[in-house]
């Protein structure tokens, strides 16, 4: 059965950044990748290669951002199988009709604490919050280019998958799956970073052991399926969305999860996530669980 990526694109050094990710990620796969754009706006000038002509006045530059950045991934990647769509209706549902025909959906980001840009902002939040499947964010090396980034700035090549995992949460195996096959995938170290609640009247050496022990029923059929790969545990007490912002700066993914839940009101994204999707510097996928 044939993988696909699907990436963002709106022209913003971000979504470039993301397309430049996204390659390389569905070479890892192996997939196909396609990029999208999506909504009626048109984007800013774009330049995949120094020197090229600025748009003639009436043209429409969201077919050219398409047409450009394919010839730009494929002349990066040979082999790469790159097809492009321009998606009808609004961004945010659009992006996540294209997200459910996809196995990963890649979009570029500053974080959602700022808008710029037709992906950032309301339309990055709304994806995040009802997406079907895992959504990569990608941040820009330089927020003042408007060409596609050299690979070493389109998120990290090299360093750990780093995990945020809340033990008392029942972490489904979709989080655990989508880290372990990363990190195999780039065969790379999977870091996990768990919070760690003290009980009101705490006995330290039981609690940890409490703790350890519930890991370790967890990560027992993963470590099997992946014997490769290294695991690291890192136990911190509250919250671990600093200790995973501080991480970021070293991996080459950051992963965290997001409740599946149908509620009219109120974000499903808990405040772990939402600090690691608004500072960390790496890429940061963001994983629907039940």
């Amino acid at each position: 059965m044939s993988r696909t990526l699907t990436v963002g694109l709106d022209g913003s050094p971000e979504s470039l950044a993301a397309a430049e990710w996204a390659a390389r990620e569905a070479l890892l796969w192996p997939a196909a990748l396609r990029a999208v754009y999506a909504g009626d706006q048109q984007p800013s000038s774009y330049r995949p290669f120094a020197g090229e002509a600025v748009a003639a006045p009436g043209e429409d530059r969201a077919e050219r951002l398409l047409r450009e950045v394919r010839a730009a991934l494929t002349h990066r990647h040979p082999g790469l199988d790159v097809t492009t769509a321009r998606l009808d209706g609004r961004p945010a549902a659009a992006l996540l009709e294209a997200a459910r025909e996809a196995d990963l959906l890649v979009l570029g980001s500053r974080g959602l604490g700022r808008a710029a840009g037709h992906l950032l902002g309301s339309v990055a939040a709304a994806v995040l919050d009802r997406a079907e499947r895992p959504v990569v964010l990608v941040r820009a090396a330089d927020d003042t280019s408007d060409e596609l980034p050299a690979r070493d700035h389109a998120g990290a090549l090299d360093g750990d998958v780093v995990l945020g995992l809340e033990l008392h949460d029942h972490a489904d195996d979709a989080l655990l799956a989508f880290a372990f096959d990363a990190a195999s995938r780039r065969g790379a170290a999977l870091r996990i970073v768990h919070g760690w609640r003290l009980p009101a009247y705490p006995d330290v050496l039981s609690a940890g052991t409490d703790e350890r022990e519930v890991l370790d029923t967890l990560l027992r059929p993963w470590r099997e399926k992946y014997p490769a790969v290294e695991v690291t545990r890192e136990a911190v007490v509250g919250g671990a969305g600093p200790h995973l912002v501080d991480a970021s700066r070293n991996a080459a993914l950051v992963v965290v999860g997001r409740r599946n839940r149908t509620a009219a009101v109120g974000s499903p994204i808990g405040p772990v996530t939402q600090e690691v999707v608004r500072h960390a510097v790496a890429p940061v996928a963001v994983v629907p669980h039940d």
